[in-house]
């Protein structure tokens, strides 16, 4: 009933398309914001609580391959960001499944949840298995990139193949000297978060300082849910998943992977979260992809480095013509076009 009242509201008040994308208000759980597919929703008991996961679920466009790809959204992106690459594998005859995790985008808000890569990566592998999905392809981006890795570590016999794009947690800051930040204080920080403010740090650390107009849409679907009347849940459960970024890393554990693995690295990404609260000298030695990149291939058993030289944080959303040319060719099984 109160999303429903919600949905009531926000469309009585949608912007014309004329307005800013600044000025966009979003509910809670992006209610007016237009998935590029049909949206389902996975009903589950997590923690006491009953959620709903939100999901893509896209057939392929042309003669089916078999083959299932999951794509795992990052912290600051939903599911509806990987927009241009389901298009890709769905033309190219792979199912796609693209969720938005609990905490995120058109996904529950719970406000009492114990966040964690464990906790998300068991919540995804119970939606696919309720879509009959036994065995996927996991794609991470970002955040996501941690959270498939932990999913492949995990459930291994699920995992045919695991590929990484620019995902933080290719080091561990605090080792690395950064102090750790509560979670009351993250979300105090998060609460002062704008549409100007999410693209000035995209633009800084995400695309070298070269934006381009139609970034804007997804810096707008952030922040309409910022400015919206469900902008202290989403804050909060930002500021939970900040604290599980930091104190869960997962770079110890990359020589356990038995899947396959594609890294896929933007060479000009900079993303290195607490950077803003290390010293300088510590920051200065923070985000270093093409570095950690390198690093990541020789650690992990069976892996594949694809670089992008001038590419940043989401090669995929930069240049996707470029992304799904190295993609498609290097995925396991592929089929020849």
């Amino acid at each position: 009933m109160l999303r429903t009242l919600v949905l009531t509201i926000l469309a009585a008040v949608a912007p014309v398309p004329a307005l800013a994308a600044q000025s966009v208000v979003y509910g809670e759980r992006l209610e007016g914001f237009d998935y590029p597919y049909e949206v389902r929703e996975y009903a589950f008991e997590s923690q006491g609580q009953s959620l709903e996961m939100a999901y893509m679920d896209v057939a392929p466009a042309t003669a089916a391959n078999g083959m299932t790809v999951v794509l795992l959204h990052g912290k600051n992106f939903c599911g509806a960001t990987w927009e241009a690459t389901i298009k890709e594998l769905a033309g190219n005859g792979y199912r796609v499944v693209a969720p938005d995790q609990i905490g995120f985008c058109r996904s529950s808000k719970p406000r009492g949840y114990q966040f964690s890569f464990h906790q998300l990566a068991a919540n995804t592998h119970a939606l696919l298995q309720q879509a009959g999905v036994d065995k996927a392809i996991i794609i991470g981006h970002s955040m996501g990139g941690m959270l498939a890795t932990r999913y492949a570590l995990d459930f291994p016999q699920a995992t045919t193949q695991l590929v990484l794009v620019n995902p933080i947690g290719l080091e561990d800051w605090a080792a690395k000297g950064v102090p750790y930040a509560s979670i009351d204080a993250s979300y105090a920080q998060e609460r002062k978060t704008s549409f100007d403010s999410i693209k000035a740090y995209q633009s800084k650390f995400y695309y070298d300082g070269q934006w381009k107009p139609e970034y804007d849409r997804w810096v707008g679907m952030l922040a309409g849910m910022y400015a919206g009347p469900g902008a202290a849940n989403v804050a909060w459960n930002q500021a939970q998943t900040s604290d599980m970024l930091f104190t869960q890393p997962v770079v110890h554990e990359f020589s356990r992977l038995r899947a396959p693995v594609l890294l896929m690295i933007g060479g000009r990404d900079r993303t290195a979260p607490g950077a803003n609260r290390a010293s300088a000298k510590v920051a200065s030695t923070l985000g270093d992809y093409p570095a950690l990149g390198r690093l990541a291939a020789r650690t992990i058993a069976d892996a594949t480095l694809v670089e992008f030289p001038e590419l940043g944080h989401s090669p995929q959303v930069q240049d996707p013509a470029q992304f799904h040319r190295a993609l498609l060719p290097r995925l396991r099984g592929a089929v020849s076009q």
